[in-house]
């Protein structure tokens, strides 16, 4: 396996990194970030699960107090991938007392996918979770609320856009928006004040 790191240099006043400005603007973010942290995971040994690149992008930051939580919701992402690699922003200046964002992108056999993982440390050593997790599905939306997500409640937010939720897990909520002739689907997950174990 070869691992390779690239890392922007701290916060300046200066003009801002061009390069930065362009991928942040790609994913819908412009978030002033003290660092950037790009790892590409390359060749996974044949029949093994990929290496957590963000678990991996973390531990080599520094980034301690949330990264129990990082790993976990991580895990269950690049979970089923044939390989996976991170974009990580975090404040080099607050390593462990800022925010971490992170972008992963997913590989599978059949497909491909994005997650991000978003990491805010609380002063009692808690850690506030958000997770998305964006795909196509090759169908119409509402062949995947049918097949997917029986259960849930439906609010519809613009004509093209449906929430779906569950009330036994309110932290969680399953976008659905039409782009025909498949569907984009954003599942998020927000847990406040998380802890290992709880």
């Amino acid at each position: 396996m070869f691992i390779s790191i690239a890392t922007r240099s701290p916060c300046s006043t200066g003009r801002p990194n061009l390069s930065i400005v362009r991928t942040a603007t790609l994913i819908g973010l412009l978030l002033p970030a003290c660092g950037v942290f790009a790892q590409g995971v390359l060749t996974p040994h044949a029949n093994a699960a990929p290496p957590n690149s963000l678990a991996l992008a973390a531990t080599a930051a520094g980034i301690k107090q949330c990264l129990p939580q990082l790993s976990a919701l991580s895990a269950l992402g690049v979970q089923g991938t044939a390989n996976n690699d991170v974009l990580l922003d975090w404040d080099r200046k607050r390593v462990n007392t800022g925010p971490a964002f992170s972008l992963i992108g997913l590989q599978y056999a059949n497909g491909t996918a994005a997650m991000s993982v978003t990491a805010v440390p609380e002063a009692d050593g808690a850690c506030t979770m958000s997770a998305e997790r964006i795909s196509v599905a090759p169908l119409a939306c509402q062949g995947v609320a049918q097949q997917e997500l029986g259960g849930y409640q439906a609010t519809k937010l613009l004509e093209h856009m449906t929430i779906y939720t569950d009330v036994k897990d309110p932290g969680s909520s399953v976008s659905l928006i039409d782009a025909p002739p498949g569907c984009l689907v954003i599942r998020r997950y927000v847990k406040y004040m998380a802890k290992v174990g709880r």
